[in-house]
């Protein structure tokens, strides 16, 4: 059987609030300003630290540091990557700023590898529409900079949002390959564990024997609610408008339930033994995926008694 495989895409926008250290860091980028951290040693880090490495107490103290610093280490980049500082070549590097103990890791526009080397004196190009954030420094060129006038400190930054994209190529199993294939056909397959007799869905080692799981079982497309989760927050990219359910639903003639989610009733009405059925999508859109299946909608049935489902929680 040839296997299925597919590229794939992980995104999100990863937010996270910054507290007065890097509220206060990232305030100074956008007002083209470098802040560090001088720690009870005397040292000062550049990005600052939160809290001093020696008495374990909150850093207080930010001083400024000059845009221009020197290239301590660095290495070349000769495909740059989705979401790195630049699109074409160009240096990796450690660059100790004047003023600083430590050194900042950012890129450096170079043009050829051969214009970079340890020692070499680089500046920072700031971004054109600055908005306190890491990026509000583009990159580092050769070169030295004047340094900043006085500036008046504004207030700090809170909350900073950095896109995340992760992309993979994900190749199934044959097994995954066999349940996929099955779904494009409006079936649902598992396989069974030799030794246990335990049904997968979807197939997989048997969690408790350790064992391949082999005999492929072919599922009903309707199950019972075993536990379930309200979702009432709402949150960047969500598709139904809250409350609704995510439930485990053990399909009858599995061993393990599958999550899904509830509709066709209100969140209140959702329950431990409820009776469900699959909603299939027009068989127009079926491909290789569980997406066949919209959602799950109560079946009419009378409910599951507990102990038939007592064991697959």
């Amino acid at each position: 059987m040839d296997t299925l495989s597919a590229p794939l895409t992980i995104a999100f926008d990863y937010t996270r609030s910054l507290g007065p250290v890097l509220g206060r860091f990232m305030a100074g980028l956008r007002e083209h300003r470098v802040l560090g951290a001088r720690t009870s040693d005397g040292l000062v880090h550049v990005p600052p630290l939160e809290y001093d490495p020696v008495t374990h107490e909150p850093v207080t103290d930010l001083v400024e540091v000059s845009p221009t610093g020197t290239v301590v280490g660095w290495t070349w980049i000769e495909r740059p990557l989705e979401g790195q500082p630049l699109d074409r070549p160009f240096g990796w590097a450690l660059i100790r700023l004047d003023g600083a103990d430590t050194p900042l890791l950012h890129a450096v526009d170079a043009g050829t590898p051969e214009a970079m080397s340890t020692g070499m004196r680089v500046r920072i190009r700031w971004a054109a529409s600055p908005t306190g954030h890491i990026r509000d420094i583009e990159c580092f060129e050769p070169g030295t900079a004047e340094a900043a006038g006085t500036a008046v400190e504004t207030e700090p930054v809170t909350i900073m949002t950095t896109p995340i994209r992760l992309h993979y190529r994900h190749s199934t199993s044959a097994e995954e390959t066999g349940y996929l294939r099955a779904l494009a056909d409006g079936r649902i397959v598992g396989r069974r564990c030799p030794a246990c007799r335990k049904v997968y869905v979807p197939p997989r080692v048997c969690p408790a024997c350790g064992v391949a799981t082999v005999d492929e079982v072919e599922v009903a497309d309707r199950g019972t609610v075993t536990t379930f989760c309200v979702v009432n927050v709402p949150f960047a990219g969500q598709r139904l408008t809250p409350p609704y359910v995510v439930a485990q639903v053990l399909l009858d003639g599995a061993d393990i339930p599958i999550p899904h989610l509830i509709l066709g009733v209100p969140a209140a009405g959702v329950r431990m033994g409820l009776r469900v059925a699959a909603i299939w999508r027009d068989r127009a859109d079926w491909s290789t995926t569980p997406e066949n299946i919209d959602h799950f909608e109560p079946s009419g049935e009378a409910d599951a008694p507990y102990e038939t489902f007592a064991e697959h929680l």
